[in-house]
């Protein structure tokens, strides 16, 4: 064949693949939708350079020109197509998984199928979140509530006469860490370092990993999955740990059935048995375990460090915070019903969540067939799809002042009757707070994650004043593509709180000193006239909290740290348990006697 005629056979099938290319461009449905940024071949890559760095200002250009419709911004992978306005967002979260499939736009968002493996499908811990840890939360309660105060005091050693600098968000994950997994996987398992950094450091390896696998086209994502080992290390350091636990309590099941004297009551418990009712591998339950961790750690430790951010920006919130704490826990004690009674806590949260929430985009969905809209729109198969979090959060016609950082805000929305009282809590979703999702699949960890998150910032508003070293100066957000995160490094200033003169003899009693080691657990009496402490010095002391004194010690555990003590809801008994399994139980009357006796 001449040269000549070669040529024109390349050129006119070089003619055929571009008038192919623009035919199924222009029938693409996609290219019906507003785009915010280039939209055309290759330069359409700026637009993902742009969604990279600067996804808020595309948000926010999108809302201005396409409220209440939508638009598509460019990734490096592909088209995101963005949801605004309520009567959409509404929309979104009533589509069926069959069409819009929540499970498939979190696979894509986080790539955990190329990093864990398919396992990760079977979602069956989701299920043990939303029944049996929230059936649970206020038998559970009295733990989490002793883990936070334990990892307060060990992290933030706060003195009152000087201010202490904390690079915070390291040790809000830390303490986050320890209190989830005084629920995940129970003492002592829960202060093991090991364990704490697998479990934050799947966290973080998560998103990294699944940041860099986007960067690449579907074709290549499994090979760059396989590439990246960060992910699946941590469940490799984490089987040796976890397995021995699940083996042990299948032993005890298999020996004793379903119940058994001192059955853990935690989700690994609850995860092994629908493991064994399923026939669900160890290997594949250790990864729930990592999941949960994820859950837990991710979202609460930016949410709390976002609001603590906003204390330390605006201390002049701390008193009212402080003030409702102590006359609810000094009417209700510490419990998940009295932190329900805290509607200020929980406003100060919400409101935080709502400027701030961790995330530009929420409700990430995946199209699984072709769907038309109400509007008539056409979404491909294969599409990404996501409601704009920021935008929501921000509608002048939901909120008054929505910029205006409010902490009271949604306490004041929560007086106009029992229905407002309940839509405007920080665990409600709606349409225009969609921090934790909406609807079917709004995120089932909330209610644990609200306790958690509530008493975190009372235990801190009773016991310390925070500032910046900046008077009212909050450090910026990090914000990379839909991310919406705290600074990691930004410092606090922490001081202990000094007992306010006005409270007399009774206030100068809080102080408590006569361990000589770490203090583990604490527990009060139901009329708070006496506290007992179980210490790492093998002894439990019983405190008269009026003026401090120790009115009893006993060393029943000999050489094994105490790490718990209780008191029963009359006040008559008193338990402790030691690291050695040992458990001690004393009548107060004869603990009160015998101290009673060895003054006279």
């Amino acid at each position: 064949m001449p040269e000549s005629d070669s040529w024109q056979v390349i050129t006119a099938f070089a003619a055929v693949l571009l008038v192919v290319y623009f035919i199924r461009r222009h029938l693409d449905p996609l290219q019906s939708i507003p785009t915010i940024g280039p939209s055309a071949p290759f330069i359409s890559y700026l637009g993902a350079i742009r969604y990279v760095f600067d996804l808020e200002g595309m948000v926010r250009e999108g809302y201005k020109k396409y409220f209440g419709t939508i638009f598509k911004v460019a990734m490096l992978d592909g088209w995101l197509v963005i949801f605004t306005g309520p009567k959409l967002i509404e929309e979104l979260r009533r589509s069926p998984d069959d069409e819009l499939s929540s499970v498939e736009g979190t696979a894509e968002v986080l790539q955990l199928r190329h990093t864990l493996g398919p396992g990760v499908d079977d979602q069956f811990h989701v299920a043990v979140v939303r029944d049996k840890l929230t059936r649970n939360l206020a038998n559970l309660y009295p733990d989490v509530l002793d883990e936070i105060i334990i990892a307060f005091n060990e992290y933030i050693p706060a003195k009152d006469d000087n201010w202490m600098e904390v690079c915070i968000f390291p040790i809000v994950q830390k303490i986050i860490a320890r209190a989830s997994n005084r629920v995940i996987v129970g003492l002592p398992r829960c202060r093991d370092q090991t364990y704490l950094d697998v479990a934050v450091n799947f966290t973080n390896d998560v998103f990294i990993s699944s940041f860099l696998i986007n960067l690449f086209p579907n074709f290549l994502k499994p090979l760059i999955g396989k590439a990246m080992p960060m992910v699946s290390k941590n469940k490799n350091i984490l089987m040796p740990m976890v397995i021995p636990m699940l083996q042990e309590r299948q032993r005890m099941m298999d020996i004793h059935g379903d119940d058994w004297q001192d059955k853990p009551r935690d989700m690994l418990q609850w995860l092994l048995e629908e493991a064994r009712a399923k026939g669900t591998p160890f290997d594949n339950v250790v990864e729930k375990v990592l999941l949960v961790n994820f859950g837990a750690i991710h979202t609460s430790s930016g949410a709390f460090t976002h609001a603590l951010y906003n204390l330390a920006a605006h201390p002049q919130y701390i008193q009212p915070l402080r003030e409702e704490v102590e006359a609810v826990v000094k009417e209700d004690g510490w419990s998940k019903l009295s932190l329900g009674k805290m509607r200020k806590l929980d406003s100060f949260l919400k409101e935080s969540m709502r400027l701030s929430d961790g995330a530009l985009l929420n409700l990430f969905r995946k199209a699984v067939k072709d769907v038309t809209l109400s509007d008539g729109t056409r979404i491909p198969k294969g599409t990404l799809v996501a409601a704009a979090a920021v935008t929501a959060h921000c509608d002048d016609t939901r909120y008054t002042d929505p910029l205006v950082f409010d902490p009271f805000r949604f306490a004041r929305m929560r007086e106009g009757g029992s229905e407002e009282a309940v839509k405007h809590q920080l665990v409600n979703t709606s349409v225009d707070f969609i921090t934790f999702g909406h609807g079917r699949h709004a995120c089932p960890g909330r209610f644990f994650a609200a306790n958690e998150l509530k008493t975190m910032m009372a235990f801190l508003v009773l016991n310390y004043d925070v500032r910046f070293a900046e008077e009212g100066k909050r450090p910026a957000n990090i914000r990379f593509g839909p991310a919406d995160l705290p600074s990691h490094t930004a410092k606090v200033l922490f001081r202990k709180r000094a007992a306010p003169a006005s409270a007399g003899r009774r206030a100068r009693g809080v102080v408590l000193e006569g361990h000589n080691g770490a203090i583990n657990a604490i527990a009060l009496t139901p009329s708070g006239e006496y506290a007992a402490t179980a210490s790492a010095d093998c002894t439990v002391r019983l405190w008269r909290s009026e003026d401090g004194q120790c009115v009893g010690t006993f060393t029943k555990h000999e050489a094994a740290a105490v790490t718990h003590v209780v008191i029963s809801a009359d006040g008559r008994i008193l338990a402790s348990g030691a690291e050695d399994g040992t458990v001690c139980v004393r009548k107060m009357e004869e603990i009160l006697s015998d101290a009673e006796e060895s003054t006279q």
